[in-house]
């Protein structure tokens, strides 16, 4: 089969002629579009209507390249979120730190300056867990008796009285909480100067004024504050705030307070380290003890001897007639009644042991003393 060129090639002049004259347009049109800027709107027009051919050309390179960036971005994303993700977590757990910390230094900032204005020595204890027993309400602190606590030491924070040491081991110390149903702390009122004592109500967290009268001067938002009359608790420092205060029908009301004192919120806390001394109390009693001992010995007086009864003489009608039974001169008859006299009760009690004496075996003796019954 025999090639022949296509139809454009085969008529006119030879290809060298034509490439050689299109080449000489071209670079015509090149140097005045250089010089003389003739082609610039030629150029726009071409380049507007070649737009979508190009763009239509473009598609596929485009398809790819966006595809290919897709599925790279998509993984990017992932281990960009991943990462931001655990670096998240990390910023939380420093951020939780940091509030911490920052909520410890202000704590020990305000119990740093409740331990300047205290009078007496004190140091600072940690609270590390809540006791086991689940019916009251104690904590342990990390300090013990290597440190010097000692039973009694009452335990505070900047705001309040929190508790009292009741268990002392050598590294560790267990304080029974104000609102524990076994505590009770004297106190009184700073508005009025009402003393009183307060218990606790157990896991309520709150507390409660007994025996307190109707006419008592507390009014609600009333500071109760120790009252120091324990020894154990200085005067002054603060308990509770007056909550409820109910008037009942009977002697007593019913006043309730809320704690002050941060005891479910802070971990560090104040041990006072010395007790409240008060002077001894008198004791007049083994006074009076031993003045009694120098007494005498009490012993019952003893009673003085009854007198006996006078005995008729022998040979009177008297004696005869006490002999034969029959009453004696100036005796009532029987059947008669007694003639009531006068006598004091003393005489009637006196006489009558006599009257007994006379009328015993002894009492018929002979006049010489005899007892005519005994040979």
């Amino acid at each position: 089969m025999e090639y022949s060129p296509p139809p454009l090639f085969k008529q006119g002049a030879p290809a060298r002629v034509k490439v050689t004259v299109f080449a000489l347009i071209a670079i015509v049109l090149l140097v005045l579009d250089a010089r003389m800027n003739l082609l610039g709107g030629v150029r726009s027009v071409a380049a507007t209507v070649l737009y979508p051919v190009q763009m239509a050309a473009l598609m596929p390179r485009e398809a790819l390249s966006n595809m290919g960036g897709y599925f790279s971005s998509v993984s990017t994303l992932q281990r960009e979120v991943q990462a931001l993700k655990e670096q998240q977590l990390q910023q939380a757990t420093l951020l939780q730190q940091a509030q911490l910390q920052m909520a410890e230094n202000a704590q020990l900032r305000r119990l740093m300056e409740g331990k300047a204005q205290l009078p007496v020595q004190s140091q600072m204890a940690e609270i590390l867990y809540d006791a086991r027993d689940p019916s009251t309400r104690r904590v342990v602190i990390d300090r013990g008796s290597r440190a010097g606590v000692t039973l009694g030491l009452p335990v505070i924070d900047n705001a309040g009285v929190v508790g009292q040491v009741t268990r002392v081991f050598p590294f560790t110390s267990e304080v029974t909480l104000l609102t524990d149903k076994d505590q009770a702390i004297p106190v009184q009122v700073l508005r009025s100067g009402l003393r009183s004592i307060v218990y606790g109500r157990g896991h309520s967290g709150l507390l409660d004024l007994r025996f307190v009268a109707q006419d008592a001067d507390i009014q609600v938002g009333d500071v109760l504050v120790t009252s120091g009359l324990d020894g154990m608790y200085p005067a002054g420092l603060a308990v509770a705030r007056v909550t409820q205060v109910e008037k009942a029908a009977g002697s007593f009301g019913r006043v309730v307070g809320q704690p002050l004192a941060g005891i479910d919120r802070n971990r560090q806390v104040l041990v006072i380290m010395s007790h409240n001394a008060l002077p001894e109390r008198p004791q007049p009693a083994q006074a009076h003890e031993g003045s009694r001992r120098k007494l005498p010995k009490m012993e019952p007086v003893p009673q003085p001897p009854l007198p006996a009864a006078p005995l008729p003489a022998a040979g009177t009608p008297a004696a005869a007639a006490q002999a034969a039974g029959a009453p004696a001169a100036g005796a009532p008859a029987a059947g008669a009644p007694a003639a009531t006299t006068n006598t004091a009760p003393g005489a009637a009690q006196a006489t009558a042991p006599a009257a007994r004496q006379a009328t015993t075996p002894a009492a018929a003796a002979a006049p010489n003393g005899v007892n005519p019954n005994v040979r």
